[in-house]
């Protein structure tokens, strides 16, 4: 996978220093088309697909979500550490 610094390296090496893909891509060791296509696209850096895994624990996300804010209702709000040693 490239990253957004390989992708200068390639846009610099080859749009100000005058360096042809295939010598780019040996360079690198990654595929002539891979140089290519980056060049080609005019983009400045990569996307990548977003994918949501769905969890185990998706569908009791909403009751999980009660009992926290229910939990967290009846809990009295705590000092924050170091605060008696302040003298505060």
């Amino acid at each position: 996978m490239i990253d957004v610094a390989l992708l200068g390296i390639i846009r610099r090496w080859h749009l100000r220093d005058q360096i042809p893909p295939r010598e780019i891509a040996r360079r690198l060791g990654i595929s002539r088309n891979t140089v290519r296509r980056y060049l080609r696209s005019e983009t400045t850096e990569p996307s990548y697909a977003e994918g949501r895994s769905s969890s185990g624990l998706d569908k009791y996300s909403v009751q999980l979500s009660a009992w926290l804010k229910a939990e967290a209702a009846t809990q009295p709000k705590a000092d924050p550490p170091g605060l008696e040693r302040a003298g505060l």
